[in-house]
């Protein structure tokens, strides 16, 4: 077989145009720590993206397959590894941590100490402080709650809600422990869980959990329940992109997000 070999240069030219620099990729930037077993966060953070000005980027870190206090609170260590690795060298405005169940179970605080160990000063969220913020936009104080969960996970997301000044009036759960089995709930059988629950005075939904595809049905669900309806990720993004100082209103992921 003959193969014939391009010659190489004896010369490289340097360019005879203009050089010129901008800050890079993204007006607006954010850090996303996503699990090792998350199929919906980046998706979604995509999904919702109202312009190129906004830009996303991506590190992950291990969680077991179950979603138990054990594997969430071993995620707690990974965290400054996992904020060092996003783009070392440059801005960024916020760090989302793309956990519920791992905030509720490690305190935002620690979570926040971990990132800030990488970065310091940076802005931080999570999906559970972002609904608190964003409950509170609503003036909601009595929510109903829909999870995944098992009931031990539960009651550390009841407790961390209800510590954050909301309380809770109805409780509803999926009761999985396989993080797998999460992301694979149908999002119309979210939005019917969320239907079949008891909102008498409540003043808005709460649907926990990163894994749910719970966005693709938020402005369904909220059609039909007359409510606000906030999710994980859904807050998650809105939270993110107040802390880096986007705040015009995106339409099609619910009351929330058109703000």
């Amino acid at each position: 077989m003959n193969v014939n070999f391009t010659a190489t240069p004896n010369t490289f030219d340097s360019v005879n145009t203009p050089v010129t620099f901008d800050d890079g990729p993204g007006q607006y930037r954010i850090g996303l720590i996503a699990t090792s077993n998350d199929y919906t966060t980046e998706r979604d953070f995509m999904n919702m993206r109202p312009t190129d000005d906004v830009a996303v980027f991506t590190t992950r870190l291990h969680l077991a397959s179950d979603c138990s206090l054990e594997s969430l609170s071993r995620m707690g260590p990974q965290l400054t590894d996992a904020a060092a690795v996003i783009v070392p060298e440059g801005r960024l405005d916020v760090v989302a941590y793309s956990c519920t169940s791992g905030t509720a179970v490690l305190g935002f605080e620690k979570v926040q100490a971990m990132i800030q160990a990488a970065r310091p000063g940076v802005s931080c969220t999570t999906p559970l402080t972002a609904a608190i913020a964003a409950l509170d936009q609503f003036e909601a104080r009595r929510i109903a709650v829909l999870t995944p969960y098992t009931d031990q996970v539960n009651q550390f997301i009841a407790s961390s809600l209800e510590a954050g000044g909301t309380k809770v009036t109805s409780f509803a759960s999926f009761k999985i422990l396989e993080n797998e089995l999460m992301a694979k709930l149908t999002p119309k059988a979210i939005m019917e869980a969320a239907l079949a629950m008891d909102l008498h005075g409540a003043d808005a939904l709460f649907i926990s959990c990163t894994a749910l595809r719970a966005v693709d049905v938020v402005e369904e669900i909220e059609r039909k329940l007359g409510k606000p309806v906030v999710t994980a990720v859904q807050a998650l993004y809105w939270h993110s992109l107040r802390l880096a100082g986007y705040s015009r209103p995106i339409s099609g992921f619910g009351k929330l997000l058109a703000r």
